[in-house]
Formats: C-alpha cells, structure tokens, sequence
C-alpha cells in the first residue's frame, strides 16, 4: 500500500514541475541537434525515452557501469578491465566453480556496459 502511495505522491509532483513538459522539450532539442550531426533521430529518442522510463521506475545510475565508463574515459579499452573490476575481497573467498562462475558474469557485465558506452557516444550523450 505504501508503494502505491510513493508512486502516486511522485506522479503528482511530476505534474506539477511540468515534468513531462520537460522531457518533451529535451526529446525534440536532442532529436533536432541529432539530425544536425546526421545521427539516427529514432536511436535518440529510443534512448532518451528510455532514460525516462528508468528514472520514473526509481532505477538508479549503475554502479558497476559507471567503474567501467570511468576506466573508458580515462584510459579507454584496456586488456585487464575485468581484473579492475573485480571484487579482490569477494573472489578470494570463493571456490573454484564460484571463481568461474563470477569471472563470467563479471565479463557479460562488463560487454553490456561497454556496448552501453559506445552507444551512448556514438549518440553523442
């Protein structure tokens, strides 16, 4: 019950900063400055709309993915960033089969995050 209540308080003060008006506003100037660089304006509001379904949701900016665009902006692809990545404290106490089992998941992680990041440059965000 208490859920529906914070979801309705925050749809309400969303009308009331003219939230949507906003979000329009930024979809139309980023999708005009898009066709300007000859980016695709259906990849531009793909993205956008979809940044505004996750800050409505309440998601919250990955941690994990900004650890990797911090490394990409930095020092750009590097040949260890799953090692970087990797949790010292937690890997040391796992087993064998665990060790694997989360250098994979920390490996199809970090791929998303990385085709995560190209898009998001190559969109110019």
């Amino acid at each position: 019950m208490d859920d529906i209540k914070l979801m309705a308080r925050a749809a309400k003060n969303r009308l009331k900063t003219n939230y949507w008006a906003d979000c329009k506003r930024n979809i139309e100037e980023n999708t005009s400055l898009a066709a300007s660089k000859g980016v695709s304006e259906m990849k531009i509001k793909s993205t956008l709309t979809g940044r505004v379904k996750s800050e409505i949701k309440g998601e919250k900016h990955d941690e994990f993915y900004l650890k990797v665009k911090e490394i990409l902006d930095n020092e750009g692809e590097v040949s260890d960033a799953i090692g970087r990545l990797t949790d010292k404290e937690l890997y040391e106490k796992l087993s064998y089969e665990e060790k694997q089992r989360y250098s994979l998941e920390l490996s199809s992680k970090y791929l998303a995050a990385l085709n995560r990041y190209r898009k998001e440059k190559e969109l110019g965000l």
